[in-house]
């Protein structure tokens, strides 16, 4: 998983509530194994529509998705972070989501940040003409408006996603001890 303490960059402006799994990422993508490739059909129904922010020029390459209450909501699938990170989305912020997608978000080091509707609003607004930062370090998300909005995580998810550490680098930081209880116990 990649550190990410600071992430700055134009931010989709989706808003939208309630958007579930299937949305995210259709079941028809989902018999592969491997998450490369999965972005190119993130949001597929929504880029169907004329005029969607996914599509157009001005946020090509964001970094940042706004979205509505129950961001996330649905079926278990882990495939819909694996498209979000695949579309290059590093974090997504949203008044609510789904706790198992905010767990998935979590595992495939994508931030979750929660704040209140009225916050939202304001970035979707900024959105349309100027980048976003998101700081794990500081706990906020600022714009160039000057606004800023302060938002809290999980310590241990905190520290995970800004040194990069997934579930297999924290084994391994443990390497020491298991060899040491292995020895031990002739394991």
């Amino acid at each position: 998983m990649k550190a990410a303490s600071r992430i700055h960059g134009r931010a989709y402006p989706l808003g939208r509530p309630n958007v579930d799994t299937d949305v995210i990422i259709p079941a028809s993508h989902l018999k592969t194994i491997t998450r490369a490739g999965l972005g190119r059909h993130a949001f597929e129904t929504i880029r169907a529509e004329p005029g969607n922010v996914f599509d157009d020029p001005a946020y090509a390459g964001a970094s940042i998705l706004i979205a509505g209450d129950n961001f996330g909501c649905g079926s278990s699938r882990e495939h819909a972070a694996w498209a979000i990170a695949d579309l290059g989305i590093s974090a997504v912020i949203a008044p609510s989501f789904a706790d198992i997608f905010a767990s998935n978000a979590f595992k495939n080091g994508i931030v979750t940040v929660a704040l209140p509707q009225a916050a939202i609003d304001r970035l979707m607004d900024v959105a349309l003409d100027h980048g976003i930062d998101v700081d794990l370090e500081t706990m906020t998300v600022t714009t160039p408006l000057q606004d800023r909005f302060a938002f809290t995580l999980d310590p241990f998810r905190r520290r995970c996603l800004m040194e990069g550490l997934d579930e297999i680098a924290l084994t391994l930081g443990s390497e020491a001890a298991i060899s040491a209880y292995e020895a031990r116990t002739g394991a």
